[in-house]
């Protein structure tokens, strides 16, 4: 049986009569502020999702995305309350491609290396995504990861 506390209060959301409090509505603004027009969205790979890198400590996970012909090699290193992502994108995406490396907060742009590769540093821990942007193709994003320290 349903409560009737909770009957009346979907009512009232309903009607309009209980307003969304402000930091939803902010939370909600900034989310929308980080998508990427027209981006194709790279999932990560269900079988390498958060595997321990090869190095023996626990500061660094491995996790793989993929999507549109593109593979992300992305390893997150922690330390000092930072976080450093080396990374890796094949096929190369060719001359002029740039990656975005983001928080909800910063965004480091890096140019690829013709092998692929990028580094970014000094990110804070949290959530973090990356954008390849290919001169004439769409730009294509993983999904938000979550790093803590």
């Amino acid at each position: 049986m349903i409560n009737d506390e909770y009957f009346l209060a979907a009512l009232r959301l309903g009607a309009g009569n209980d307003p969304i409090p402000g930091h939803v509505s902010a939370a909600a603004r900034d989310a929308y502020r980080l998508r990427v027009p027209m981006a194709v969205t790279a999932a990560a790979h269900a079988e390498s999702a958060t595997i321990r890198s090869v190095r023996d400590d626990d500061s660094s996970h491995l996790v793989r995305f993929v999507a549109a012909g593109l593979t992300f090699d992305l390893e997150v290193t922690e330390g000092d309350g930072l976080i450093d992502v080396a990374g890796h994108i094949s096929p190369y995406p060719g001359e002029g491609a740039l990656v975005d490396v983001r928080s909800p907060h910063l965004t480091l742009t890096r140019r690829i290396a013709p092998t692929g590769h990028f580094v970014a540093t000094g990110l804070p821990p949290g959530w973090l995504s990356v954008v390849c942007h290919r001169p004439g193709h769409a730009p294509v994003q993983t999904t938000w990861v979550r790093i803590r320290p």
